[in-house]
């Protein structure tokens, strides 16, 4: 069965650069504009990845993980998240305590982002 990759990014060249890379090796890819459109994806089909930007428009990537750890079905998502230079969340710390698997500054290579995803994919899906 193929793996199902949302990417939620209120900038879209990085999404369509991101989704271009991660479909051609083969993944089910999504994208949300920002994390209510997000929310909402996972609640109609739960994917096997999140991959967030971490500043955007009315939910932003910190909000969704929040909300993402504090629902039963969705506790256990894998989520990257992006994190543009000057806004890199401060500590390990707070990526420990929400299960954020990476954090990935921004600009990022979409070969890595994708190495990355393949990297975290092998654990089961979890909603």
């Amino acid at each position: 069965m193929t793996k199902k990759v949302l990417l939620c990014d209120d900038e879209i060249p990085i999404l369509r650069a991101a989704e271009f890379k991660i479909k051609k090796a083969g993944y089910d890819v999504r994208i949300a504009t920002d994390g209510e459109e997000a929310w909402d994806a996972i609640q109609e089909d739960c994917p096997d990845i999140l991959v967030t930007d971490y500043q955007m428009p009315r939910l932003d990537g910190l909000g969704l993980v929040v909300r993402l750890r504090e629902n039963e079905r969705t506790r256990d998502l894998p989520v990257l998240m992006l994190t543009a230079k000057g806004f890199e969340l401060h500590g390990d710390e707070l990526a420990q305590r929400l299960n954020i698997r990476e954090l990935i500054p921004k600009p990022f290579s979409p070969r890595m982002l994708l190495e990355t995803i393949e990297n975290v994919l092998h654990e089961e899906r979890v909603c």
